[in-house]
């Protein structure tokens, strides 16, 4: 059997030599290959590409539609400058190096068409400090990718926008309620009763009451928004691809958090109308206190459904190293400044600041340049040292903001990109099978998902990462 297959692929081999042309057949390895790259001439031996068959000069019937009989050689229209290092690919037996006067994506091109291989071509874009981005992955169930659709992507049809502006409807309408309620007009006061044993005597004082009624309209309005919001994570994660995966993405976590005080102020509720002990109520109206404060964070759940505040989030995310870097230079200057000015007032009576510590809060409103003026050097010395915190806060504050900046047009500019991307080639999603999304997935490109990070900043040289969320038109 061996011997049969050997026998059967030396004979492909013959019909192979016997349909390359006389030029090729002809060529020995240390012969001369001269390659003319739009009017630049190259010249390298045979072994040097033939060293690795499968790239697009390395194979000889590939390399062959270019050979130019009348002048010997092998012409090529492509880039120029992006020659030295695709030759320096097969020169240096695989290491590839981009010239530094040859832009990233050309570069990028330049390596497609001479076939290197997909291998090498990740491997330039780690060496070139791109990040690979997540692909977005569907329910192979119609009904759940069907569902999935519907609430995760506004843009996939009319009923996933009516759900979108369904969602953003009630949100705005909870966070309404939640500012409302605490305007004087609508709250609700109690007399509290307190016995002095001792000296035979009783207290009467008005306070504020925070156990919400079960038929306060506000009350009502916050339960049918808490409904909705239940709905929709119980629905967005029942269709959900991965179960796991669905509670690490922070919009989830914002959404199960969101929902939470509202449950704990019911069960705070029941328990002190059961409760007679007053004690204990006072203990759980300070934990409702702090519980309905949480309800706040209903606001992160609009950046589900804006471009603006993704694009924002992004941007912080992509800059946590830079904000990170200033935090730290602040804690340094406040750690400074605060100690100067406190040894600078010192002998002082009419001084504000009577430790360092007190100086903490100063040097911050001074450094980020609020200035409330509750505290103020009176000495000389105190206001010499306040005007230099002032101008160190401003040079601090603006190193990282022009790499804040570069991130959010990187990221702005992929969004826009992306955007026009979808809507001239994404289908709508209820006619998409499995065999459909498949096709449509493996015709982007493997350069649509990837990202480039160079010295903290996004670069907008690379193409942008996109992401089909099947748009209808």
């Amino acid at each position: 059997m061996n011997l049969c297959n050997r026998s059967l692929h030396r004979l492909d081999q013959d019909e192979e030599l016997a349909e390359l042309p006389e030029h090729v057949e002809n060529e020995q390895d240390n012969q001369r290959l001269v390659i003319n790259v739009s009017g630049l001439r190259f010249e390298t031996q045979a072994k040097t590409v033939n060293q690795f068959p499968n790239t697009l000069l390395g194979n000889a019937q590939r390399r062959n539609q270019y050979y130019d009989p009348l002048r010997d050689e092998y012409f090529f229209d492509r880039n120029r400058p992006s020659f030295d290092g695709i030759l320096y690919f097969y020169q240096s037996g695989g290491r590839l190096r981009r010239p530094v006067n040859v832009p990233i994506d050309i570069f990028t091109e330049e390596i497609k068409f001479y076939e290197l291989g997909e291998e090498v071509l990740e491997k330039y874009r780690e060496e070139e400090g791109f990040i690979k981005e997540e692909l977005k992955i569907l329910p192979k169930n119609e009904f759940q990718r069907k569902t999935w659709l519907l609430f995760e992507y506004p843009e996939s049809s009319t009923a996933a926008r009516c759900v979108a502006i369904t969602s953003v409807s009630v949100i705005l309408i909870s966070i309404i309620i939640f500012c409302i309620e605490t305007l004087p007009i609508f709250k609700h006061y109690k007399v509290v009763t307190t016995v002095n044993i001792a000296n035979n005597s009783t207290e009467f004082r008005i306070e504020e009451n925070d156990v919400p009624a079960f038929d306060e309209p506000f009350f009502i309005i916050e339960t049918i928004c808490i409904v909705w919001f239940t709905f929709e994570l119980l629905v967005r994660f029942a269709s959900a691809p991965g179960k796991l995966e669905f509670f690490k993405e922070i919009m989830n976590v914002i959404d199960i958090v969101s929902i939470i005080p509202y449950f704990i102020t019911l069960g705070t509720v029941l328990v002190n109308d059961q409760s007679s002990k007053q004690q204990n109520q006072t203990t759980s109206l300070a934990i409702l206190r702090v519980i309905r404060l949480v309800r706040v964070f209903r606001i992160f759940k609009l950046s589900r459904h804006s471009k603006g505040l993704q694009i924002l989030g992004q941007t912080l995310r992509a800059s946590i190293r830079e904000l990170g870097l200033l935090v730290f230079f602040l804690l340094i200057s406040v750690i400074l400044f605060s100690s100067a000015v406190y040894f600078a007032e010192a002998d002082s009576d009419a001084t504000f600041f009577r430790s360092i510590p007190d100086g903490f809060w100063w040097a911050v409103v001074t450094m980020t340049t609020v200035g409330y003026g509750d505290m103020r050097p009176v000495t000389v010395w105190g206001k010499l040292v306040g005007s230099l915190c002032a101008i160190a806060g401003v040079l601090t504050i603006a190193l990282p903001v022009p790499v804040i900046v570069s991130n959010f047009n990187y990221f702005y500019h992929r969004e826009t990109e992306t955007d026009d991307k979808q809507a001239l080639s994404c289908p709508d999603a209820g006619s998409l099978d499995e065999d459909e999304e498949q096709s449509i997935r493996s015709s982007f490109s493997s350069d649509s998902y990837y990202r480039k990070k160079s010295n903290g900043t996004y670069s907008n040289n690379t193409r942008s990462a996109t992401v089909c969320t099947y748009n209808k038109r």
